[in-house]
């Protein structure tokens, strides 16, 4: 068990500490840090600044960017940044595909989409769930013909998140319907705006625009834009979701959270006092802090034990917890705010921004319990491999 850094990790840290608060934007950071909507841009330019000095895909194979770097660095390098509320590299590109293709890709894949997906010179989106697969990934009915040396595509995704952003898609497709379920999937890379394609918005809960409806009508894809092998696909993607999951326990950006909860508690009245003054607030604070403390020991046990790049099933029980207290830091966020968060992007009223904010936000934060794998899920992954149950 190791909780406590080196001299030379603690100098690793430090040069990275540094680097995030000096070279990323202030005005982007400050954006992150209060809960304010990222920009296309900000998350581009965050990203390019990332990549431009090798800090954007170090887990990716050292010929393609990566670094090599002990589970610790590694830790070290995306707890820091999200304590310097730095946007960190996007998701679809650094932990998703890219690891993929690296992986499994040919050398023409690799050489002709790494760098640009390195550099999000390329802005990817995940074409996986289904109106009819979504927990049941696998039973999924979007097609891919071979015509050629071309595929046809023809369904639906659903929940594609940021696809208004993105350029191309990677898309799980049928290509043998004769097959049972996982057996007769494929990986396949495409442009986003090839002929057939349509993407529509899902306006969510929060009154966010976040996630999209993607149709394809007789899409054609160059064939040489499969990924690996025909009906390979779907162990390509398991290998996907397992990087998904790295890194969700999001430690570092609960505990922003709670400073900026903290903040707002000292400006806000109770009684004689703050409300951070009020003995019960207190405890429910300290209370949270304690809990976020200890999955933050939790989280260095895990990354000390780690080895090799295999899966440790210890990381259900970050992803359960983190997601848990992630969602409390946004319910504390919106207790403090009262009445004041009932209004959402009103102007000219006391209310302010931040409070308006709140809802919002604690009601996109219930996704957090469900992506990457649902608690329930997590639930059962932990009572069969560590309880033995």
């Amino acid at each position: 068990m190791k909780l406590s850094l080196t001299p030379d990790e603690v100098s690793f840290r430090d040069e990275l500490r540094n680097f995030y608060r000096t070279e990323i934007p202030a005005d982007i950071r400050d954006r992150v840090k209060y809960g304010h909507e990222l920009t296309r841009e900000d998350i581009v330019t965050a990203h390019k600044i990332l990549n431009d000095h090798g800090l954007a895909v170090p887990n990716w194979p050292v010929e393609w960017g990566g670094k090599d770097w002990t589970p610790i660095q590694r830790h070290i390098w995306q707890d820091e940044m999200q304590l310097a509320s730095v946007p960190e590299p996007l998701t679809f590109n650094a932990q998703m595909v890219g690891p993929v293709i690296a992986h499994f890709g040919s050398q023409e894949i690799k050489e002709r989409f790494l760098p640009p997906t390195a550099a999000l010179d390329i802005w990817w989106c995940q074409g996986f769930s289904e109106p009819d697969a979504g927990s049941d990934l696998a039973s999924l009915r979007t097609t891919a013909v071979r015509d050629g040396d071309s595929y046809i595509v023809n369904g639906q995704k659903i929940w594609t998140t940021l696809g208004q952003y993105a350029d191309w898609i990677f898309c799980l497709v049928r290509t043998d319907p004769s097959a049972k379920k996982q057996a007769g999937i494929s990986f396949l890379l495409f442009d986003v705006k090839s002929p057939g394609v349509t993407i529509r918005p899902i306006k969510l809960i929060d009154g966010g625009y976040e996630v999209n409806e993607v149709f394809f009508e007789n899409v054609r894809v160059p064939a040489d834009q499969l990924v690996g092998e025909e009906n390979q696909g779907w162990t390509y993607a398991k290998f996907l979701l397992g990087n998904e999951r790295t890194g969700i326990t999001g430690v570092g950006r609960t505990k922003v959270k709670l400073g900026v909860a903290k903040e707002y508690a000292r400006q806000t009245k109770s009684g004689a006092g703050t409300l951070l003054e009020d003995p019960l607030f207190a405890a429910r604070f300290a209370e949270l802090e304690n809990e976020l403390l200890a999955l933050e020991l939790t989280q260095l046990r895990v990354v000390s034990n780690s080895s090799d790049g295999k899966p440790n099933p210890a990381s259900s029980v970050l992803k359960l917890r983190g997601s848990e207290l992630q969602q409390a830091a946004t319910e504390l966020l919106l207790d403090i705010a009262g009445p004041d968060a009932l209004p959402v992007d009103a102007a000219d009223i006391a209310s302010p921004g931040w409070a308006q904010r709140s809802g919002p936000s604690y009601l996109n934060y219930r996704k957090t319990t469900i992506y990457g794998g649902s608690s329930e899920v997590q639930r059962t992954i932990i009572a069969s491999t560590i309880l033995g149950l």
